[in-house]
């Protein structure tokens, strides 16, 4: 697949989005969700208020909000995460996620079917669908 394949594509988000999600409430300390990112091995979590999907913490957010801040291990979820969620609808093309994550300058985004969160696209799916 070459660059001019991926941008005319009809491969839809929802072709590789992961569809499991993992998600904790505003209350989780970060150290909770280190470790489950580890045993997990993925590199982000979703945050939930009530039963509404409200923000996302990812790996990223450990370097840049709570490394370099110097915040500890007790920090809660909520002071971190970054809010609001920013999503895309499932039945877009990838080139569309791709722009918005290049103009938003993010790694993660999360998919929507009819305004509920079914999945998330990250920029390694993205790029290991160009590589096809």
């Amino acid at each position: 697949m070459s660059p001019d394949d991926f941008n005319s594509s009809s491969i839809l988000v929802k072709d590789i989005m992961t569809k499991a999600l993992i998600s904790v409430n505003l209350t989780t300390t970060v150290v909770q969700i280190a470790k489950m990112m580890e045993q997990g091995g993925i590199g982000a979590v979703l945050v939930k208020e009530n039963d509404n999907l409200v923000g996302i913490i990812t790996d990223r957010d450990f370097a840049t909000k709570i490394a370099a801040n110097n915040l500890p291990f007790d920090t809660l979820v909520e002071k971190i995460m970054s809010s609001p969620l920013i999503s895309i609808n499932h039945d877009e093309p990838i080139s569309a996620a791709a722009q918005m994550m290049s103009n938003k300058k993010i790694r993660k985004l999360a998919v929507s079917e009819n305004g509920t969160i079914v999945g998330l696209v990250t920029s390694t799916d993205l790029v290991n669908q160009l590589a096809k």
